[in-house]
């Protein structure tokens, strides 16, 4: 018996407008649809994964190439809709466990490239609330060391051992157009 969300996967060609649908349903607007639109388009974009439940994509992820450091990946944006955010799938008084989308989603991005030696992730860097990222694999204390366009506050890395690298994070050009950076 599946209890919560279904195994994440790789997004379907034709699943590109209901993700959409789900990027404005979460963020109430065009911005995020339009930065995976431009990722795909210039070539950036190397993974999109879905969460799917009860025959709809309740989660989404996408993992695009960093200019620099050379072969590490951003993930961003991470979506879930707004009726299946906070747990809200779980049964009444429960709060935690596999009925998180979101979580499932991003923790097993995490975990992929926090594991040394058995897969082909790289180290991966998110942007975003600490209190949810850092219940992932992901940690401010790894990017503690890094020049960012963005507040370092809300930077993390998911990659393997416990080093913090020194290393200067340049975001694929989309992240600059959609932000007005």
């Amino acid at each position: 018996m599946v209890i919560g969300p279904d195994t994440s996967r790789e997004m379907r060609r034709e699943e590109a407008e209901e993700v959409d649908a789900l990027l404005r349903a979460a963020f109430g607007g065009e911005e995020e649809v339009k930065l995976i639109h431009a990722l795909r388009r210039d070539g950036d974009m190397v993974s999109e994964m879905v969460k799917p439940w009860q025959g709809r994509i309740a989660g989404y992820a996408a993992l695009s190439r960093m200019q620099s450091p050379a072969g590490w990946l951003c993930l961003a944006p991470v979506a879930v809709l707004p009726e299946f955010q906070r747990g809200a799938l779980a049964p009444a008084g429960q709060t935690k466990g596999p009925w998180q989308v979101g979580r499932r989603l991003v923790s097993e991005i995490g975990l992929a490239a926090s594991a040394p030696s058995i897969t082909a992730i790289p180290a991966v860097v998110v942007l975003g609330q600490p209190e949810f990222y850092e219940k992932c694999e992901f940690y401010r204390r790894k990017a503690i060391n890094m020049k960012t366009p963005y507040p370092l506050e809300y930077t993390m890395l998911a990659a393997p051992g416990e080093a913090a690298p020194v290393a200067e994070l340049r975001y694929p050009e989309a992240f600059g157009a959609v932000d007005g950076g």
